[in-house]
């Protein structure tokens, strides 16, 4: 593709608006087309960025480098939007049982992970501060982790839009499958315009039109909550217990979250389980001292992809179209460096790397 050709990028979530602004910083021009919805995954995204995370406690893949990217990225927007978007912050979790005890254990062998770590409580009774046992109940201690943060996507995405509608680089609508055309020796045509390329950064949805129905989406439906926790006004890290966090939103405002539905009725995306939402009451009851108000439920669907931490490439049969998709969880870390590795190959040439290419993990 030539750098004077548009790119048509399909919807505005993390995925999409990190597009955008990497198209920007070469100089290519671009439209980008959202439907505008008032909630979707990107949306309500708690967009934490975490170094340590999951059951196993493994190192998040390509931590450092994807995080000091991140962070540069998300401060270049910032200068240009004239808002903060990222935090910086550290982050608590504790250990669910002995068994998390041991495997943390083993996981600090790693001198990577290990230098992550700020402190730890063993459980054995050792005063270490970890946290105010007035605010949260700590069974079988934990650990401090720095390096970490989150981004305010709500903040991130709405700035953006407005920088580019300015600049005429926004467009609400909708981009149906069917109705974008690859004309060979013309290039993409959808609605009367011709572009240079398409790329479709739609989540979840994906699976619903012709393009890329046949990726093996798993996606789950998640719901994240608005609440007030006076009591913990002061406290300014993620908290994270037995499958639910806490991050704290100043002046005791706080989010909790989240649920996961990796079975749900695509008809109501928007709705989530009672049972679940009833079982992660449960968790954050359990944590947090004196318990919490609730406030707003917002549930959407998170893009996943079976096998993939993401996706990125162009379709096996057409050159012109594009697909970066199945951020996951991990969005607000991973995005800023797929997108300048998607737009490297696409603008470059350079070869993607297997284990994010579409076109290898059909």
């Amino acid at each position: 593709m030539r750098a004077e050709e548009r790119v048509l990028i399909v919807g505005q979530g993390l995925a999409g608006t990190a597009l955008a602004w990497r198209l920007w910083e070469r100089g290519v021009p671009f439209v980008v087309v959202d439907r505008d919805e008032a909630v979707t995954c990107s949306k309500i995204a708690a967009g934490l960025v975490t170094p340590i995370t999951g059951m196993r406690l493994n190192l998040n893949w390509r931590f450092e480098s994807q995080r000091d990217e991140a962070v540069a990225f998300y401060e270049g927007v910032e200068q240009r939007v004239g808002e903060r978007v990222y935090f910086p912050l550290k982050q608590v979790r504790l250990f669910r049982d002995e068994a998390a005890r041991a495997l943390f254990r083993r996981r600090m062998e790693d001198p990577v992970l290990a230098r992550q770590v700020v402190r730890v409580d063993w459980g054995d009774g050792a005063d270490v501060g970890l946290l105010d046992e007035r605010q949260f109940c700590v069974r079988h201690g934990g650990f401090e982790q720095s390096g970490g943060g989150y981004l305010d996507a709500e903040v991130y995405l709405r700035a953006s839009r407005r920088f580019f509608e300015e600049r005429g680089c926004w467009r609400m609508g909708e981009v149906r499958g069917d109705a974008v055309v690859d004309e060979v020796g013309v290039g993409v045509r959808w609605e009367g315009e011709v572009f240079g390329a398409v790329i479709f950064c739609q989540g979840w949805e994906a699976v619903r039109h012709p393009w890329f129905d046949w990726v093996p989406f798993q996606s789950a439906r998640g719901s994240i909550i608005q609440a007030r926790a006076s009591q913990l006004a002061g406290e300014e890290r993620v908290v994270n217990s037995s499958g639910c966090w806490v991050l704290p939103r100043g002046d005791g405002e706080v989010r909790l979250g989240p649920t996961y539905e990796p079975e749900f009725d695509a008809r109501f995306p928007h709705e989530g389980s009672p049972e679940k939402l009833a079982r992660l009451r449960e968790r954050v009851d359990g944590l947090v001292v004196g318990g919490v108000e609730w406030l707003q439920v917002q549930t959407a669907v998170r893009p996943i992809v079976k096998r993939a931490k993401l996706l990125v490439g162009r379709h096996p049969a057409h050159e012109r179209v594009g697909f970066f998709n199945g951020l996951g969880s991990k969005g607000a870390l991973r995005a800023p460096w797929a997108a300048r590795h998607l737009v490297e190959h696409w603008m470059d040439g350079k070869e993607l790397e297997v284990e994010v290419d579409l076109r290898h993990n059909l």
